[in-house]
């Protein structure tokens, strides 16, 4: 099955050149490390990244990291590459994994990363909504404006949450698809639910993160779990927000920082990647997170978002009138209440683990894809009338 719109992708192979990788390690070689400290030493104390995991996490980069082996496994879905023209003229090439079902009646899902994650999150569920027959999907996976291989947004163009969620369905809607699943966590859910707000042609949202500047009005009521999340949301705020409130108010100085050696952006990463997930992953995956960053040179291009965050864009409670379904993990930094984000929308859905962090899609595939299919399956019951055929 072809695409069906007036945009018309051409196939994309993911490869780095090996200047850029040779250029990579000679700048991990010679970089500096730290000198040991009471805070690299202690990271039991949640002061950082370790003196202990940095030296180590350098050494494999150095010595046995393959990315060629990720590129191929990201080549191992059908890539892609398409340009998408934005109300104000800029054209953004944007990348994306685009799995096309045979079904005609296949629902078309769109998959959305957030900082510092990339598509490399989402291929095991991938894999694994390929094989669902009932509903059967047609997978988009971009890599957002500014993140990986999609250019980001010229100098004199100001891109906010909104503008990304515009181009997206500008993107999809391109393609060819109508009647779109959005699907998203860390910035790629506050993108989901600004075209959930906004975009004729989205049916449905689901997100695994939600993000509030304070209860609603409405004060629903909390159950013990929901509290002892919310505490811990509040804790990480105080405590764990320090990187975005850089990111969003002093965004090009850390853009620099960030891109003059690959070893500055493993820590800032990496340290991330560790605390943010319920069951740590493996050091190859996250050189292979970081690298991402360095080989496309996305690390000042991606930050653009929290300075708008930190503008309320979007608003801390989008009413949202389609379909909604909220995936709770119980490790994920920011958990917000499901009747707090239920009070002015049509939640439908939602499904509370025992397992799993921010990177859902990363660290549960499993699960998160099962919630997709199972929501997406029970739509119908909240709509008029049925998904109709494409």
């Amino acid at each position: 099955m072809a695409f069906k719109g007036p945009l018309q992708p051409q196939p994309f192979t993911i490869e780095a050149p090996e200047q850029v990788l040779d250029d990579m390690k000679t700048l991990i070689r010679l970089g500096r490390l730290a000198p040991t400290t009471y805070e690299g030493t202690h990271p039991e104390a949640g002061l950082g990244i370790s003196d202990e995991w940095t030296k180590n996490a350098r050494e494999i980069w150095l010595t046995s990291f393959d990315w060629r082996a990720h590129e191929k496994r990201i080549n191992a879905f059908p890539n892609w590459k398409v340009d998408v023209t934005d109300d104000d003229g800029t054209i953004y090439d944007i990348h994306f994994i685009g799995v096309l079902s045979d079904d005609a009646n296949a629902v078309p899902l769109v998959l959305l990363h957030g900082w510092p994650g990339s598509i490399i999150e989402f291929l095991d569920v991938i894999a694994i909504l390929q094989q669902s027959k009932s509903p059967s999907f047609h997978i988009i996976a971009p890599s957002l404006p500014g993140y990986g291989w999609t250019s980001g947004p010229p100098p004199h163009v100001n891109l906010n949450v909104s503008g990304v969620a515009r181009i997206v369905d500008k993107f999809v809607t391109g393609l060819g698809f109508r009647d779109y699943v959005v699907q998203g966590g860390d910035i790629g859910s506050h993108v989901a639910r600004v075209i959930g707000s906004k975009a004729q042609n989205c049916r449905a949202v689901h997100i695994n993160m939600f993000v509030s500047r304070g209860e609603p009005a409405t004060k629903p009521p909390l159950t013990r779990a929901h509290e002892e999340r919310l505490k811990s949301t509040r804790g990480f705020m105080t405590a764990g927000y320090g990187y975005g409130i850089q990111q969003g108010t002093r965004p090009s100085t850390i853009g620099h920082v960030l891109s003059s050696n690959p070893l500055a952006l493993l820590a800032w990463i990496g340290e991330k990647v560790i605390a943010w997930t319920d069951s740590t992953p493996t050091l190859d995956t996250i050189l292979a997170m970081v690298t991402v960053y360095w080989v496309t040179n996305s690390a000042s291009t991606s930050l653009y978002p929290y300075r708008a965050l930190a503008a309320d864009d979007p608003p801390p409670y989008i009413s949202i009138k389609k379909p909604l379904g909220y995936s709770i993990f119980p490790k994920e930094i920011l958990s917000y209440p499901p009747g707090w984000l239920g009070h002015n929308s049509n939640l439908v859905f939602v499904r509370e683990h025992q397992k799993g962090g921010h990177f859902a899609a990363l660290e549960c595939p499993n699960e998160l894809a099962q919630d997709i299919i199972e929501f997406v399956s029970a739509l119908p019951k909240f709509e008029k009338s049925p998904y109709p055929a494409l």
